[in-house]
C-alpha cells in the first residue's frame, strides 16, 4: 500500500490518500492561561482532526479527542495546531489503545 501524505500547516489541516488505514486516536489534555478555557476549546474543536474539545474543571481546562494517520503525524499535529494556539501553556497527550 502506497499513501500520499501532504501538511498543510497554514490551513490546519492534514490529507492522508490512497490505502486502507487505522486512524489513530489520543485524549490532548491542555492547560491554558488563566481565563482562557473557554476560548481555547472553541479554538481547537475548529482544528481539522479534533473530534470534540471541552473545558472542564479539574487540573486540565481543556480536553480534545483528536484523530490522526500515525504517531509521527499526531505528535505534529499536537505542537503545530494545538501548542500554537494563544491561550495553551502545556499539553499532554495520551494515546487510545482499545
Amino acid at each position: 500500500m502506497q499513501f500520499i501524505l501532504e501538511i498543510r500547516r497554514d490551513l490546519k489541516y492534514f490529507i492522508l490518500k490512497g490505502g486502507d488505514h487505522m486512524p489513530i486516536s489520543a485524549y490532548v489534555f491542555i492547560e491554558c492561561t488563566a481565563g482562557s478555557a473557554r476560548d481555547v476549546a472553541k479554538e481547537v474543536a475548529r482544528v481539522q482532526g479534533v473530534k470534540r474539545a471541552n473545558a472542564t474543571t479539574g487540573p486540565y481546562d481543556v480536553i480534545a479527542l483528536v484523530e490522526a494517520p500515525d504517531i509521527n503525524i499526531l505528535g505534529d499535529f499536537i505542537v503545530t495546531k494545538i501548542q500554537g494556539l494563544p491561550g495553551v501553556l502545556r499539553t499532554q497527550t495520551n494515546v487510545v489503545v482499545d
